[in-house]
């Protein structure tokens, strides 16, 4: 099954498979096949030899090779970014396995009339892909969309979302903000939640007025703090929020974890980097905090993290039109976070809120499983607002 590409088409299957027992892995090699980037059977071999995350890399580099000795060229290239995914912060593979992704994907969708671009930014750059949406007969299309990720992606995994949308009119301008991607990995720029800054790059330098702003996964929690303070933004669409990350557990764990991050630092610092040699997600995504967020020490990581809460997300100031997009077992964002979300937006033009179950086979983070559904929605409610 996996893939079937006509050059600027995707097909995205459905359905949330059982590769392996551990949602850690489970999870990942569903995002690449929902995404319509990897083949199942390729999934299911590599699953065979996966106890952990070295198992991980080496079955994943070894489906990259075989993908590529195939001239299978998508599928080599994320092959490739799987395998670069959990490596930790200090490992000097995750630059190189990241050009082969890219040196791969750019020449898999060599005739797709990709436009790439390095947006000036605080003295640095900002990653650009755009592609150009199918025009009417007279040569019009529909307007702009903006997209971005979060904690963990590149604006390379978005491609297969974006020829979607090019394919129904519609200008597609995806970004990495400071802490992804090449922003981070060529660029030096460290993750920044004032996402407004990196906006208004972004609009300034495509002259762009009236937008719809797409985020995913943490992009959720930094697109309603972009459109917060910028009116360029007309309409919002986040596909996984947080709204709060510090509010993630329960009220004794929310008021523990505040006493041991900031009275006992040294000892927490220990605790998170003996997490991260021990492997497992959580020493992952205390590991990718501290690369995302280029700090030497896991408490200085987190005290950017914690920036990203109700207070400065300011979802009092979102004025436009909002389109929610949830899955109702979410194994990343709690559940909570949904309404606690839709209730604080109290002054946007209209706000409309999907979850997503088993019987959609999106119920997970970021629609995965059945991501043409989500496509859909997206695309069904920009055309009733617009």
């Amino acid at each position: 099954m996996g893939l079937i590409v006509k050059k600027t088409e995707f097909k995205f299957p459905v359905g949330y498979h059982d590769f392996h027992k551990d949602q850690v892995f489970n999870y990942q090699m569903n995002r690449w096949y929902s995404m319509g980037y990897a083949r199942m059977e390729d999934m299911k071999e590599a699953a065979t030899n996966i106890e952990n995350f070295a198992d991980w890399k080496r079955e994943m580099l070894k489906q990259a090779e075989k993908a590529a000795s195939d001239d299978r060229m998508i599928n080599a290239a994320f092959y490739y970014r799987a395998a670069e995914f959990y490596l930790l912060y200090n490992d000097p593979e995750k630059e190189t396995l990241y050009d082969k992704f890219s040196e791969l994907f750019y020449q898999a969708f060599a005739d797709d009339e990709i436009e790439r671009f390095k947006v000036p930014f605080e003295d640095s750059f900002l990653p650009i892909m755009k592609i150009t949406g199918e025009t009417n007969k007279a040569g019009e299309n529909k307007g702009t969309i903006v997209l971005h990720g979060g904690f963990d992606s590149f604006i390379e995994e978005f491609y297969s979302w974006m020829r979607y949308f090019a394919d129904h009119g519609y200008d597609v301008v995806a970004f990495e903000g400071p802490g992804q991607g090449a922003a981070r990995k060529k660029h030096g720029l460290p993750f920044n939640w004032q996402w407004e800054k990196p906006t208004a790059a972004i609009l300034d330098y495509f002259h762009l007025d009236d937008v719809t702003w797409l985020g995913i996964s943490m992009g959720g929690w930094l697109c309603f703090r972009a459109a917060a303070f910028e009116p360029r933004i007309k309409r919002v669409i986040a596909s996984g929020i947080a709204y709060d990350y510090m509010k993630f557990p329960n009220y004794f764990a929310q008021q523990l974890g505040k006493l041991f991050f900031h009275h006992f630092r040294n000892y927490s610092n220990k605790v998170s980097l003996k997490q991260i040699e021990k492997g497992g997600v959580d020493g992952w995504s205390i590991s990718n905090l501290m690369y995302i967020t280029d700090k030497k020490t896991p408490m200085e990581a987190f005290d950017v993290a914690e920036q990203m809460n109700a207070e400065n997300i300011h979802s009092e100031l979102v004025k436009q039109d909002v389109l929610i997009l949830t899955g109702r077992e979410d194994h990343f964002i709690p559940f909570k976070m949904h309404s606690m979300q839709v209730k604080a937006l109290t002054n946007a033009s209209s706000v409309t809120a999907r979850v997503f179950t088993q019987e959609d086979q999106a119920q997970n983070h970021c629609q995965v499983g059945n991501i043409g559904l989500a496509l859909g929605t997206m695309l069904k409610w920009i055309e009733s607002v617009v």
